[in-house]
């Protein structure tokens, strides 16, 4: 069975939970990402790319000056006829977007699984209908997934068969920055102790609180790896112990964070932030390193209560926190509780147990389950 995933998340932008539970399932099914329109054509086309084994990337180009209709409309004429090419007969709509919802009508979906990674509807420039469109898609979701505890909380009473799957993680992965001894070349002109950070540098990221720990700590030296978006960068502090290195390939982040002595996630204490639970925070503590965060609340209820990452929410608790974390390296007591407690989790466990939910969903008496069942060594 295909599935048909809408998302707001451009594949090629950031490796997080979609790239990284869709690239799991496709290992079984045919996957058609679909990504939000861009206006930029003198006629309408769909850009029709394959990245990986068995995942299709639809990117729609349209007119530029169509109506919130006409776009619909455009789309549901394209998608139609690329799934007929494709002879999609029968497939999961997979949404992470329900501004994608006005276009269920380009096929017949067998199910509809709603995976809420985050509250978008809090985000910069969020769509004021976009709340409505959530509405009505938890109404038509057979399965509704949240992506933290704090979403799980706000919307378990919203609906009959909704599952908390929190961040997980690819351990192999990020374990290799352990091992690694080489500094990369980005990096290597700067001196320790080294203060990183990847992912989306946007309006979650507390400005005012990175200008003043670089102010006050002139010799430690701060690394940002990642894309700015949704804020002007003339905004972000700009100083001689401040690295803007822009967007890197997931598979190189371990070779930047080997060199880092802490990791952190200064995030805002806004409505932006409520109900975020950040995937990077196990991937640093997989790569072996310290973690100072602020107290966003899904980081202090899974990892604080155990001394797996600091929290700190203002300046000076900030600046000490580090200051402890860099003095702590090496501490061997600290990464065997991280170890114990990372080996419960992974993303190919996440993909196991929601497609026993998929699979529950789409059994009916005296037939046989509709998606295969996943090979007994595909999950560690």
């Amino acid at each position: 069975m295909d599935i048909v995933c809408f998302c707001h998340l451009r594949w090629d932008f950031v490796y997080q939970r979609p790239q990284h539970i869709l690239s799991r399932i496709a290992e079984y099914c045919r996957i058609f990402f679909i990504e939000e329109p861009i206006y930029d054509s003198d006629t309408n086309f769909l850009d029709t790319s394959n990245k990986e084994t068995n995942i299709w990337i639809i990117q729609p180009h349209l007119q530029t000056g169509l109506s919130s209709a006409e776009v619909s409309e455009e789309q549901v004429r394209l998608l139609k006829d690329l799934f007929s090419f494709f002879k999609v007969k029968e497939a999961i709509a997979w949404y992470y977007t329900p501004m994608a919802l006005s276009l269920k009508a380009s096929f017949e979906p067998k199910l509809i699984v709603f995976d809420c990674m985050d509250e978008l509807s809090a985000f910069k420039y969020a769509p004021p209908e976009l709340i409505q469109r959530e509405k009505e898609l938890l109404k038509l979701a057979d399965i509704v997934f949240t992506g933290g505890y704090s979403l799980y909380q706000a919307k378990k009473n919203r609906h009959p068969n909704i599952h908390l799957f929190p961040s997980s993680i690819d351990r192999k992965h990020f374990n290799k920055a352990r091992s690694i001894g080489k500094d990369h070349i980005d990096q290597q002109n700067i001196s320790h102790p080294r203060i990183g950070f990847f992912g989306v540098i946007d309006e979650r990221m507390d400005i005012r609180l990175l200008n003043d720990i670089a102010l006050e700590r002139p010799g430690w030296n701060f690394i940002f790896i990642g894309p700015i978006v949704k804020i002007d960068p003339a905004t972000l502090p700009s100083y001689s112990n401040i690295y803007y290195l822009g967007p890197k390939p997931y598979k190189e982040l371990p070779e930047y964070i080997a060199g880092w002595d802490v990791a952190i996630m200064p995030f805002a204490m806004n409505e932006s932030t409520r109900y975020i639970s950040p995937t990077k925070t196990p991937e640093y503590l997989a790569a072996g390193k310290p973690v100072v965060s602020t107290p966003i609340h899904d980081v202090v209820k899974t990892y604080a209560k155990d001394g797996l990452v600091s929290i700190a929410g203002n300046t000076n608790d900030f600046i000490n926190a580090l200051q402890r974390c860099i003095e702590m390296q090496h501490n061997d007591g600290w990464l065997k509780r991280v170890d114990e407690y990372l080996e419960k989790d992974s993303w190919d466990l996440t993909c196991e147990k929601m497609m026993q939910h998929i699979n529950t969903a789409l059994f009916t008496e005296g037939k046989p389950n509709n998606v295969p069942r996943q090979k007994e060594d595909y999950y560690v």
